[in-house]
């Protein structure tokens, strides 16, 4: 990677939820010496912007207003019209006047994409930074991404995906049964999946048990 990515790193403005820690470890596993700064509070992104430049700004959409995205897409076009931009919508991307979009590249991704869908755009767009060498940069097949699952939700997964019931989860990882609905619950949150059938389908496809 070269030496103007590591010294200017990625700029992150999202909250801190789930979304947020599943994109750090997305983009840890893909570049994992580069530096992320964060920002929680989207009001303080020009700042950060006027003072700092850096090789790529990813946003979460999701935790602003509809009203409010084009406003921080026009600050952001007039402080560095040239930094690349993802944008992290809901299922149906924004209508933005073109306008308002940075200059630079820009990509709008649903915050439902897959971990490699969000290093592929990360990497298709810092490409496009002036003089900025990029290694590809998808998740490795021998590491799969786990969603920020926990090693105890990862076997609860594994149980779940082989049709076990929740007494049944309970009694062979000596849990109680509420915890076991905790981590069921932590499971369809972290998985970005409403059921049990979704989520098992979505681990499968993912790598995250064997089939």
């Amino acid at each position: 990677m070269a030496t103007l990515l590591l010294d200017a790193g990625l700029l992150v403005a999202a909250p801190p939820t789930l979304l947020r820690h599943g994109l750090l470890l997305t983009l840890r596993e893909a570049w994992p010496t580069c530096p992320i700064h964060f920002v929680a509070d989207l009001a303080q992104l020009p700042r950060l912007l006027h003072s700092q430049a850096y090789a790529l700004l990813i946003m979460d959409g999701t935790a602003l207003a509809a009203k409010v995205l084009p406003t921080i897409l026009s600050q952001v076009r007039s402080l560095r019209p040239w930094l690349p931009t993802l944008v992290l919508t809901g299922r149906r991307p924004p209508v933005l006047p073109v306008a308002l979009l940075p200059a630079a590249a820009h990509r709008l991704l649903s915050h439902h994409a897959t971990p490699a869908e969000v290093a592929g755009a990360v990497t298709e767009l810092l490409a496009t930074a002036p003089t900025l060498a990029l290694p590809q940069a998808p998740c490795s097949p021998h590491r799969p991404y786990h969603a920020g699952f926990s090693p105890r939700e990862l076997e609860v997964l594994a149980l779940v995906a082989a049709d076990l019931c929740n007494e049944q989860i309970a009694d062979q990882l000596c849990l109680s049964v509420r915890t076991v609905e905790s981590h069921r619950r932590a499971l369809l949150h972290k998985a970005g999946v409403r059921t049990p059938v979704g989520l098992v389908m979505r681990a499968l496809r993912e790598g995250w048990v064997e089939a």
